[in-house]
C-alpha cells in the first residue's frame, strides 16, 4: 500500500464529509436564483390576496425574485403534486390551504403522500370564513338559514372554491350539524365563485373573508355570519355561526411547503423570510385589513398543525359522508 493512501472506509467517510460541507455551503448561499411560489388556485382568491403583499418583502429579504405560478384545479392537488415532483432545493415552494389536510381523506387516492412528500416551512396566517350571500337570498341570519333550508331541502345552492376546498367541506359540516341539505356548485377558485354570487347564480357561499369583504363592504353582497371562534375585527357586527350553532368553528389557514428532502438550513431560511415579510408593519396592516391573522410559525409548529388538521378534517369527512362530485 502506498504511503499516502487511505483505507476505503476512511475515503467514504471523507467523501460524505465533503458532500455535507458542500450542502452547508449551498444552503448558506441560498438563494442564488429566482424562487417559484406555486399557488393552487386562480388569481383573485384568498391565497393570491395573501401572497401578493408578501412578494416585495420576500424579494428584499431573499435578494432574489419570487415568482407566482398558478396551478389551479382538483382542490389544490395539481399544484401539490407538482411540488412533490420538484427538486428539493428550495427554489420551488407551495402555498397550501386547509384543503391540503382535507384532501388526504376526501380523495380516494392522491399522486403524493401528504405526510411524507413535503417539508413544512411556515404557517403564515389564518383566516375565518364568512357566510356571504347575494342580496336576493331570502335569509339574513343563521337561524333563518336553518329554518329555510329545513323547510325547503335542496332549494338553496352554495358555491365553493372547488371540490374538497374548505368552503365545500365547511358547508358539509354545517349541514351535518343542522340536519339541512343544500346543493353544491363548485367553481375553480374563490374569485369565480364570488362572481357567481354577484350574478345571483348561487344562494350563498362559505367564503374566505378576504375575497368577499370588499363586496360586503360596498353592499353588493350581505354577510350572514362568520365561522371563527370570535367575531372578525373587520366585520364586528356580524355574528359567528357558533352563536347559533354551538361548537361550530372553522378557520382557514395558509402555509408554505417545500419538497421533502429540502435541506433544513434552507427550510429555516425560508421560514424566517416568510415570518419577517408578513410582520412588516405595512404588510401586516394590509393583511389584517382583509381579515387575515398573521402567525409566521416555525417549521416544527407548522408540522404539528398539519398533523392536527389531518386528524380533524379526516374525522369531518367521515362523519359528513362528503364525496368528490
Amino acid at each position: 500500500m502506498k504511503k499516502n493512501s487511505l483505507p476505503n472506509k476512511f475515503r467514504r467517510l471523507l467523501g460524505i464529509a465533503v458532500l455535507a460541507m458542500g450542502g452547508i455551503a449551498s444552503a448558506q448561499e441560498f438563494p442564488t436564483q429566482p424562487v417559484t411560489l406555486l399557488i393552487p388556485y386562480p388569481p383573485g382568491g384568498s391565497a393570491d390576496m395573501l401572497a401578493r403583499p408578501l412578494l416585495p418583502e420576500l424579494q428584499r429579504i431573499l435578494g432574489q425574485p419570487v415568482v407566482l405560478d398558478y396551478k389551479a384545479g382538483a382542490g389544490g392537488t395539481i399544484a401539490t403534486a407538482a411540488l412533490a415532483r420538484a427538486k428539493p432545493d428550495g427554489y420551488t415552494i407551495l402555498m397550501v390551504l386547509a384543503a391540503h389536510a382535507i384532501n388526504d381523506a376526501l380523495y380516494p387516492s392522491l399522486p403524493y403522500n401528504t405526510r411524507k412528500d413535503f417539508a413544512p416551512v411556515s404557517l403564515v396566517a389564518t383566516l375565518p370564513l364568512v357566510v356571504a350571500a347575494p342580496l336576493g337570498t331570502p335569509v339574513n341570519t343563521i337561524p333563518e338559514l336553518i329554518q329555510y333550508a329545513t323547510a325547503n331541502p335542496e332549494k338553496l345552492t352554495y358555491a365553493s372554491a372547488g371540490n374538497g376546498n374548505t368552503s365545500h367541506l365547511a358547508v358539509e359540516m354545517f349541514q351535518t350539524a343542522t340536519k339541512t341539505k343544500m346543493v353544491h356548485i363548485p367553481y375553480k377558485g374563490s374569485g369565480p365563485a364570488v362572481i357567481a354570487m354577484l350574478g345571483g347564480e348561487v344562494s350563498l357561499m362559505f367564503d374566505s373573508i378576504s375575497t368577499s369583504y370588499q363586496q360586503i363592504k360596498t353592499g353588493k353582497l350581505k354577510a350572514i355570519a362568520v365561522s371563527g371562534a370570535k367575531r372578525s375585527a373587520i366585520l364586528p357586527n356580524v355574528p359567528t355561526i357558533a352563536e347559533s350553532v354551538p361548537g361550530f368553528v372553522v378557520d382557514g389557514w395558509y402555509g408554505i411547503l417545500a419538497p421533502a428532502g429540502t435541506p433544513d438550513a434552507i427550510v429555516q431560511k425560508l421560514s424566517k423570510a416568510f415570518a419577517e415579510a408578513a410582520n412588516v408593519p405595512k404588510v401586516r396592516t394590509q393583511l389584517n385589513d382583509n381579515g387575515y391573522e398573521i402567525v409566521g410559525s416555525t417549521p416544527d409548529t407548522f408540522a404539528k398543525h398539519i398533523d392536527s388538521e389531518l386528524a380533524r378534517w379526516g374525522k369531518a369527512v367521515r362523519e359528513s359522508g362528503a364525496k368528490i362530485q
